[in-house]
């Protein structure tokens, strides 16, 4: 997503165990039906996908070689699939889909999203709309083999559905300020893991190994995430990615979430964009729903009545797509690189 890829080196150790842990978590037996739309190159595609039906003896139905919304739903359908998993964009395709009412999904029950943040309102309509009363998020990165976090087992509360859940068994995690100290439950930090799901190390680039990985074995995640007296770990967003305006600190998944609730938005980004008074300001790129008519001034009204005046976003775009890379995940990176072109307006 930075456009400098790194190689993950991970383990069978790493790989087996957690992957038979993410189908322990999801419920999954031998009689589950697995649909799985994500690729195999991917961590979550090969691991959480076709390596957890096989550590649990449950069947893998591929759907395609390359996701398309219109015929996961039809193999869901035509496979009586019983689960099914993706990130929110895949997700999203499939309840937009003009003709979505007309396929049978009755037969799905659980199944996971993860890969990006996830909405409330969406994992709402997942629940609603496609029957996955048991969805839950995962959390973690190909880093960590590839999940640290998930809901326990069985869990049926409005966390499962808001957070990332717990940490998954046989793991630590800690949250730490910028000098590394541990902070307090309700307070904001930077999410690290360390146990037997982290990486041997990122191939032959011993310098970035270094600095993901501490010499106590934490993982650093650059996800900023907060911890409830519960346990329950709720991401506020990437360390990279925050906005810092005029001296306040903005987490741009708190906008996110409140335009996911607009009837007619369909998907929203936010991110900053360079500013010399003062150094960032907001910036939504915004997919209508078909049919909607919003202009740039109904966004930022619908949001001054429900956020602070320096977090409702001051540059509005709306686009038919957001560029991504090829397993779904959102590239802020380049909308900024976009807007910088045009000039930021």
């Amino acid at each position: 997503t930075t456009g400098s890829p790194k190689g993950a080196t991970l383990s069978h150790y790493n790989i087996l165990n957690n992957a038979y842990q993410a189908a322990y978590g999801l419920g999954l037996t031998h009689e589950d039906r697995f649909c799985i739309p994500l690729p195999l190159y991917h961590c979550a595609g090969m691991v959480l996908g076709t390596l957890s039906c096989a550590s649990i003896g449950c069947t893998a139905v591929l759907p395609n070689d390359a996701f398309d919304p219109e015929l996961t739903l039809s193999t869901i359908s035509a496979e009586q699939c019983t689960a099914l998993s993706g990130v929110p964009t895949m997700f999203i395709a499939q309840l937009e889909h003009p003709e979505f009412d007309t396929f049978d999904l009755a037969t799905l029950r659980t199944g996971f999203i993860g890969g990006a943040p996830c909405p409330v309102d969406l994992m709402h309509r997942i629940v609603n709309d496609m029957n996955m009363r048991d969805i839950m998020i995962l959390y973690g990165q190909t880093e960590t083999s590839p999940v640290n976090h998930l809901p326990p087992p069985g869990d049926q509360s409005e966390k499962r559905l808001t957070t990332i859940g717990k940490v998954a068994p046989n793991l630590e995690i800690k949250i730490v300020d910028s000098d590394g100290n541990i902070v307090q439950r309700g307070q904001v930090g930077e999410l690290c893991c360390r146990g037997y799901a982290v990486m041997l190390g990122y191939w032959d680039d011993e310098v970035r190994t270094r600095e993901a990985i501490d010499p106590d074995g934490w993982m650093h995640s650059g996800d900023t995430a907060v911890m409830d007296d519960g346990g329950y770990v709720q991401i506020v967003g990437r360390i990279k990615d925050m906005i810092i305006r005029g001296g306040e600190n903005i987490y741009p998944r708190e906008i996110e979430e409140l335009l996911y609730t607009h009837p007619g938005i369909q998907e929203a980004q936010v991110f900053g964009i360079p500013d010399p008074r003062l150094g960032e300001r907001v910036c939504a790129w915004v997919q209508l729903r078909d049919g909607s008519t919003l202009a740039a001034e109904d966004v930022k009204v619908f949001c001054a009545d429900k956020l602070a005046h320096f977090k409702v976003p001051e540059v509005v775009k709306f686009v038919s797509e957001f560029p991504m890379t090829v397993t779904g995940k959102i590239q802020k990176f380049k909308m900024t690189e976009a807007m910088v072109a045009e000039g930021g307006t």
